[in-house]
C-alpha cells in the first residue's frame, strides 16, 4: 500500500498533479500566444521597404503562434481543401500541388484529413515571409513529409519544376498580394488545362453591385474593408472579379465566421474553385428567400403524390423536356428513371431545393449503402464526416447554408423533420400514449393486405369512428379537428394553404371527413409493407427496402449514378419563372394551382399555352372534385380530361386528393 492508504502508488498521485499542472500551463501559454497574435493584428503596423519586409514585420513576432490562432479564425480553409480533395479523388497519384502564400504549411496537415498526401508527387509551399517558411520547414521535418518542399519565394514568379500543377491554392493569401493580377496569371500559366483546379478562400467585402450571393450591406462593406486595410490586407471585390474573368467558376460559397476573443463580430469569407475556361462552368447563383409565411425548413421530406399513375399517363421518353415542382424530390428523380431527356425541378421554398440537391449529390458521390442510410433509414452515424468530405463540396451556397447547421436531422431521423415530419412524430407519439403504438407497428409490418386490413379495423380508434354512436363520433372528431386539424397545423405541418382548405369545404366536406377518407382508403386498398411506402414511412419514420421511392432501390440508384442524374436541373424560384425559361413537352403541376387565386390561375393557363409544345401534356391533382381553374386551362388551348375522382373510390397509394386531371395542348 502507498502512503495514502488508497491502493494507489504515491508516485502516481504526483504524476497526475504534474500532468494537470502542465495542462493548465499549456492553456495559459495558448492564451498568451493568442494575445500576441491579436496584438500583431490589431496594434502592430506592417513596415518595410518591400513587400517581403512588410510581411516579415507583421508575421515574424507571431509566427510561432500562427497555426493555433488561425485554426479558429480562418473558417474557409477546411471547406476549401475538402472541396479540392473531393474533385481530385479519382485523378491518380501523380498530382502536383502548389500552395501559394502557404505560410507554415498547415494546409498540408489539414489536407491529410481529406486525401492521402502520397497522392501528390510533389507539394510546394510557397511564401515570401522568412519566419513563416522556417516554421513550415520545421513542420515538414517533424512530419517526415518527403514530397513536400518549402519555397521562400514570390507567388508572382514561382513555377513548379514539373512545369504543371493539378492544384493551386491561395488560402487567405491572395488578399495580401498587391500585384494580384500577376499572381493569378502566373498560377494559371502552369495550371493543368484539362484536370487542374485553382482554389481560393479569403475574407471579402463585396462590390456595391456584386453578384446576389456575395452582396453585403454598405456598413459591412465599409467596416470590413477598412478594418483589414489597416494590416495591408485588401479584401475588396477586385480579386474575385479577376478570377471570374480568367477562369470558369466550378464552385463557390460565401459565408461568415467568428473571430477569437471578439464577440458579436462575424467576418465574411468566401471559397472559390475554378478551372481553365470550359463550357461546363456554373452560372452565378441567385439569392432566393422563401416566401413570407413559409417555415424555416422544408415542409416535405418526400413527394406526396403517387408517381405510378403519373407515369402511366405521361409515357415519359428520352425526347421529353419535363417541368415539375420539387417537393421532396423523389418524383423528380423518378422521372429520370423513366427515361426523361431533361427534368427541370423547381420550388419556391429553398429548403425543398436544398433537400433535392443533397439527394442528387449523394447519388453522385456516395455508395449505395450510405445513400440508403441517409434517405432510406433517415439516419447516418457518420453524417458530419460524409457531409464535409463528399457532399458539401458539390452543393450550392444556399444548400450549404441550409444543411451545415441541420446535420442533426440525420441523427434524430430525417423523416421526423420539417413540417410533415413534425406531424408524423406527433401522431406516433400520441398513438403510443393512447396505447396504439404496437398496433401501428403491426399495421406497417403486416405480411399481407388482408392482415393489414384486419389490424386497421381492429384498432379501437378506427373501430369507434366506423362503428360507434354517430353523435359521440361526431363530437369526438370535431374536438380532434379543432386541436389537430386547424389551419395552423394544416399549413405548417401538412402544407395545406387556406385556398386549398376552402376548396375542400366548397365541396361540402369537413376536413376531418377528408382525412378519414384518405387514411381509410390507403389502409384498406394498398399494402404498406410491400408497396405503399408513403404510409409505411408515416408509421415507422423510415422506408423498407421493398417499400421505398424508386431512387432508393439498388438498380435505380446505379442507373442514376451512371449518368441519368446529370439530366436533372434544380431551380430555386417560382414556378412561372421556370415555365417561361424554355419549351416543355410534359408539365407536372401537382396541386400547385389549388394555391392560386383566379387571376394567377388565368395567367398560368395562358403561359402554359405558350410554353407547352403541341401534343404536350400537363397533369395536376386537386383537393376539389372539379377545380374552377380546369375550365381556364381548357379555354387557353388544351383538351382537358378528368382521370379520377375520389367519389368513385380509392384513388392511388397517397389517396389524398379529390381529383386527377390531364390536359393535352391542341
Amino acid at each position: 500500500m502507498g502512503a495514502g492508504g488508497d491502493a494507489r502508488p504515491y508516485g502516481q498521485n504526483k504524476l497526475v498533479k504534474r500532468i494537470r499542472s502542465s495542462d493548465k500551463l499549456r492553456k495559459f501559454g495558448g492564451v498568451k500566444d493568442d494575445l500576441i497574435v491579436l496584438k500583431s493584428i490589431w496594434l502592430n503596423k506592417a513596415s518595410g521597404q518591400d513587400h517581403a519586409a512588410r510581411l516579415e514585420s507583421f508575421y515574424g513576432p507571431q509566427a510561432h503562434a500562427y497555426d493555433r490562432f488561425r485554426s479558429s479564425f480562418l473558417w474557409g480553409r477546411k471547406p476549401l481543401l475538402a472541396a479540392c480533395a473531393a474533385r481530385l479523388q479519382h485523378h491518380g497519384n501523380d498530382l502536383i500541388w502548389v500552395d501559394l502564400g502557404g505560410g507554415t504549411g498547415e494546409n498540408i496537415d489539414l489536407m491529410a484529413e481529406y486525401m492521402p498526401l502520397k497522392s501528390f508527387k510533389a507539394v510546394y509551399v510557397v511564401d515570401l515571409c522568412h519566419s513563416l517558411c522556417e516554421q513550415a520547414k520545421q513542420k515538414v521535418k517533424q512530419k517526415g513529409w518527403k514530397n513536400v518542399h518549402v519555397v521562400e519565394g514570390d507567388a508572382c514568379t514561382f513555377q513548379p519544376p514539373e512545369g504543371i500543377a493539378t492544384l493551386v491554392t491561395f488560402s487567405y493569401s491572395l488578399s495580401m498580394i498587391p500585384p494580384f493580377h500577376s499572381a493569378i496569371d502566373r498560377a494559371i500559366s502552369y495550371l493543368d488545362p484539362n484536370d487542374g483546379f485553382l482554389g481560393v478562400c479569403d475574407f471579402y467585402a463585396s462590390g456595391r453591385y456584386d453578384l446576389p450571393c456575395r452582396q453585403l450591406g454598405f456598413l459591412r462593406r465599409f467596416f470590413w474593408r477598412a478594418t483589414f486595410d489597416t494590416d495591408n490586407i485588401d479584401i475588396g471585390p477586385e480579386r474575385r472579379a479577376y478570377l471570374d474573368h480568367r477562369l470558369s467558376r466550378a464552385w463557390e460559397v460565401n459565408s461568415q465566421g467568428s473571430i477569437p476573443y471578439v464577440p458579436f463580430l462575424r467576418a465574411p469569407y468566401y471559397i472559390w474553385i475554378g478551372q481553365v475556361p470550359q463550357l461546363a462552368s456554373i452560372m452565378a447563383e441567385t439569392k432566393i428567400e422563401a416566401p413570407s409565411g413559409f417555415p424555416a425548413t422544408f415542409l416535405y421530406t418526400m413527394s406526396w403524390e403517387d408517381p405510378r399513375p403519373d407515369m402511366e399517363v405521361l409515357k415519359i421518353n428520352e425526347r421529353d423536356e419535363v417541368l415539375t415542382l420539387s417537393s421532396g424530390g423523389c418524383n423528380s428523380l423518378n422521372l429520370l428513371l423513366h427515361g426523361a431527356g431533361h427534368v427541370v425541378s423547381v420550388d419556391c421554398n429553398p429548403a425543398q431545393s436544398a433537400l433535392l440537391e443533397l439527394k442528387a449529390a449523394a447519388i453522385r458521390e456516395l455508395e449505395y449503402e450510405d445513400v440508403w442510410a441517409m434517405f432510406g433509414e433517415g439516419r447516418h452515424p457518420h453524417i458530419e464526416r460524409l457531409y464535409d468530405t463528399k457532399l458539401a463540396p458539390f452543393l450550392s451556397q444556399s444548400a450549404n447554408h441550409f444543411w451545415q447547421n441541420r446535420l442533426w436531422y440525420f441523427k434524430q431521423g430525417l423523416y421526423y423533420q420539417g413540417g410533415m415530419g413534425g406531424v408524423i412524430w406527433m401522431l406516433q407519439t400520441i398513438a403510443t400514449f393512447l396505447g396504439m403504438g404496437h398496433s401501428l407497428k403491426r399495421l406497417a409490418y403486416a405480411q399481407t393486405l388482408e392482415e393489414q386490413q384486419a389490424v386497421w379495423n381492429s384498432n379501437w380508434f378506427v373501430h369507434f369512428c366506423k362503428q360507434g354512436n354517430a353523435w359521440l363520433v361526431d363530437v369526438f372528431v370535431r374536438i380532434l379537428a379543432v386541436i389537430f386539424l386547424n389551419r395552423f397545423v394544416l399549413w405548417f405541418g401538412g402544407g395545406v394553404p387556406c385556398k386549398q382548405y376552402k376548396l375542400i369545404h366548397k365541396d361540402g366536406l369537413r376536413i376531418s371527413e377528408y382525412i378519414a377518407r384518405t387514411l381509410d382508403g390507403a389502409a384498406m386498398h394498398s399494402h404498406m409493407r410491400k408497396d405503399n411506402y408513403f404510409y409505411f414511412n408515416c408509421c415507422t419514420g423510415r422506408f423498407a427496402r421493398e417499400s421505398c421511392p424508386s431512387y432508393l432501390k439498388q438498380d435505380s440508384f446505379d442507373q442514376l449514378k451512371a449518368g441519368d442524374i446529370d439530366k436533372l436541373e434544380i431551380m430555386n424560384g417560382v414556378f412561372m419563372q421556370a415555365l417561361m425559361s424554355r419549351k416543355y413537352t410534359k408539365v407536372i403541376l401537382m396541386d400547385h394551382v389549388d394555391w392560386l387565386d383566379e387571376a394567377a390561375a388565368s395567367l398560368l393557363a395562358a403561359r402554359l399555352a405558350e410554353q407547352v409544345q403541341p401534343g404536350g401534356l400537363v397533369i395536376w391533382r386537386s383537393a376539389a372534385i372539379v377545380p374552377p381553374y380546369a375550365k381556364l386551362i381548357e379555354n387557353a388551348g388544351f383538351n382537358v380530361k378528368c382521370l379520377q375522382q375520389a367519389q368513385d373510390g380509392y384513388m392511388d397509394r397517397v389517396n389524398m386528393y379529390c381529383s386527377f386531371w390531364v390536359a393535352e395542348r391542341r
